[in-house]
């Protein structure tokens, strides 16, 4: 009997979630009805594979209909793959999907397809409207360009970065031209305005009838210069696709702090090599245009190099900035780093840096560096400047 209801229970075995969703992307939408729906996750690789392969002439002669055909035929009405935009679909498939498997589908976008309106054409380029999901989308291909189109497309890097700078500056101003101080100032400037002290002061001139108060005697703070000595910071950008957003930002971070007195800036870009880009920090698009993105990971080497640059390590911050899935020995990662904090070095393990500073990344390696005295999180550009600069004025 035991046997008989143990084979009954393997006869009844239920695939699991997992493999009803992979039978789901593998049958297309016809099988759902068996197979259940798709999770988010799943669902957008879903899209981006129907976005492409849709477009295969064969569909139609097996009778099989994607691309998101209803039962008769007929496009429907909906937010269905088609909708996605080339842009969109570079920039999903990058997220969706490992590096073989997108190396694959731009080669089938070009090559079998031959959707060549960004990667291929400067007019089209010419007339797009530059955006961060653009900027990111020809940074992942610009290998796949011809001359002509890449120099198209270096004007779309060049507005997007120039926007991303001009923002940052603003705050890289405010952080570091000096601290308010509760001291009354000679000097009228509209940043230093003291409301509170200024409606004190002519709480005399209030008009009732009017309800409000004659500024007379407008009121202003003073600021105090920070004195800065000299740190370092060595940025450790990690190449991989999945990190595109946070190569941007470092790129324009470096720029905006490279220029700091009392601040020495290093960016170095890395997958299984190593790429010290200072020489070019100044000039974030020429940088950007010579980031190779994609490629294995190897932290250690770039830690290591980042370590060998420090000239007092108690006046040094080092920014590694990867989602810490090590390629190369966990163990040396974890040492070094562990080596860098007990020489006084501020380390900073950052997941992401970008606007949104939501990563991917690998938790427990991220622990593993928190364990011997690193810094880890995510951080928004402005949120590592106002770091840097609490740093520097200690």
């Amino acid at each position: 009997m035991g046997d008989q209801h143990s084979s009954a229970q393997q006869q009844g075995a239920q695939p699991s979630g997992a493999d009803l969703e992979r039978w789901r992307l593998i049958l297309g939408p016809a099988a759902e009805s068996c197979t259940g729906g798709l999770s988010a996750e799943n669902a957008q690789r879903d899209a981006a594979l129907d976005w492409l392969y849709s477009r295969d002439d064969d569909l139609g002669k097996r009778g099989v209909r994607r691309g998101g055909a209803r039962s008769d035929g007929q496009r429907g009405a909906d937010d269905s793959p088609s909708q996605l935009t080339t842009v969109d679909w570079l920039d999903g498939i990058h997220r969706l999907f490992p590096k073989e498997t997108i190396e694959r589908l731009e080669r089938d976008a070009i090559e079998r397809y031959k959707i060549n309106d960004v990667l291929t054409n400067p007019d089209v380029l010419e007339r797009i409207e530059p955006s961060p999901s653009l900027l990111k989308a020809v940074l992942r291909t610009k290998h796949l360009m011809n001359p002509q189109v890449l120099a198209a497309a270096r004007r779309i890097v060049e507005e997007v970065v120039q926007r991303l700078v001009e923002k940052l500056s603003v705050q890289v101003r405010t952080v570091f031209t000096g601290s308010r101080t509760r001291k009354p100032s000679w000097h009228r400037r509209a940043r230093d305005f003291d409301l509170k002290r200024t409606l004190r002061a002519n709480l005399k001139h209030y008009q009732p009838e009017e309800r409000r108060v004659a500024i007379e005697r407008p009121q202003f703070h003073s600021r105090t210069s920070k004195r800065l000595e000299q740190w370092q910071l060595v940025l450790l950008v990690d190449q991989s696709g999945s990190m595109t957003g946070s190569v941007i930002h470092s790129a324009v971070t470096a720029a905006c702090l490279h220029a700091l007195p009392g601040l020495k800036t290093h960016l170095i870009a890395f997958d299984t090599s190593v790429v010290d880009m200072t020489s070019d920090v100044d000039d974030p698009v020429e940088l950007l245009m010579k980031v190779q993105l994609g490629g294995g990971t190897d932290i250690a080497r770039a830690v290591e190099y980042g370590a060998g640059l420090i000239d007092n390590p108690r006046r040094s911050i080092v920014a590694l900035i990867s989602d810490f899935y090590e390629g190369g020995s966990e163990a040396r990662l974890v040492h070094l780093v562990k080596q860098l904090c007990e020489q006084g070095t501020q380390v900073l393990g950052l997941a992401a840096l970008d606007e949104d500073a939501n990563p991917i990344y690998d938790h427990q390696m991220a622990a593993r560096l928190s364990g011997v005295g690193a810094h880890v999180g995510a951080m928004t550009p402005s949120h590592l400047v106002e770091f840097v600069a609490e740093r520097l004025g200690t």
